[in-house]
């Protein structure tokens, strides 16, 4: 099987990568290794939708994978996800994407710039309906996610995204992973560790070590049993 592995940067997947054997660099920041008879090309974009985005799309449309997988941190909004905790989002959204309007945000389908269910979007989110059948995969749980340019810290605006789209956890990178993956048609999962909690900037209660130790943990078990 070939694997895509897909990170923003490299410190959020050492402890992945320090699992898997080293067999060839490629071209387009894509390094290749080797772990349980797969070939995992892992592909390093660089923070935020814009370059994921454009890097994956480049990746997916050389190569035939199997299967891709997104690997990353996120903070949650959901205090029963602690940090530490793996979960796999199963549904994303582009929160941002949209105008303001005085006091309200209209989002881009409210505008009637895009149906809520113009592909890849089933009403209004980017949905894994079919993820990869894995026994490790399964087990985590599966939320719900949105993908910004910001990430939340101040109390009135976390108040008010959770109002607007009662998210479970955030990053910077998923939305845009899983519209790739969508377009090209790849089988795919995004796989992330929460090393904090959503609220005001609070570095002394992150957990990044953990959830990078516990995330590296789980995506070599979901290799092992793909």
């Amino acid at each position: 099987m070939r694997i895509l592995v897909v990170a923003a940067t490299s410190p959020e997947i050492d402890s992945f990568v320090a699992g898997l054997r080293y067999r060839s660099d490629g071209d387009s920041g894509v390094t290749t290794y080797t772990r349980a008879g797969h070939d995992v090309d892992v592909l390093t974009t660089g923070v935020g939708m814009v370059a994921t985005a454009a890097w994956c799309s480049h990746a997916l449309a050389r190569c035939e994978y199997d299967v891709a997988l997104n690997l990353g941190v996120c903070g949650s909004f959901d205090r029963a996800l602690r940090p530490g905790s793996v979960v796999h989002v199963v549904t994303d959204g582009m929160p941002e994407l949209g105008a303001e309007d005085a006091g309200a945000f209209l989002t881009i389908h409210e505008l009637k710039l895009l149906g809520g269910d113009d592909p890849p979007f089933q009403g209004g989110r980017l949905m894994n309906v079919a993820p990869p059948s894995n026994a490790v995969l399964t087990r985590l749980p599966a939320v719900h996610g949105i993908t910004v340019n910001t990430v939340h810290g101040n109390d009135a605006s976390i108040a008010a995204i959770v109002q607007r789209c009662k998210p479970q956890v955030e990053s910077m990178e998923g939305a845009a992973f899983m519209y790739a993956c969508l377009i090209h048609q790849r089988s795919f999962a995004q796989v992330r560790a929460v090393s904090n909690n959503v609220e005001q900037r609070n570095r002394a209660a992150w957990k990044i070590a953990e959830a990078v130790r516990r995330l590296g943990e789980t995506a070599l078990g979901i290799l092992d049993h793909a």
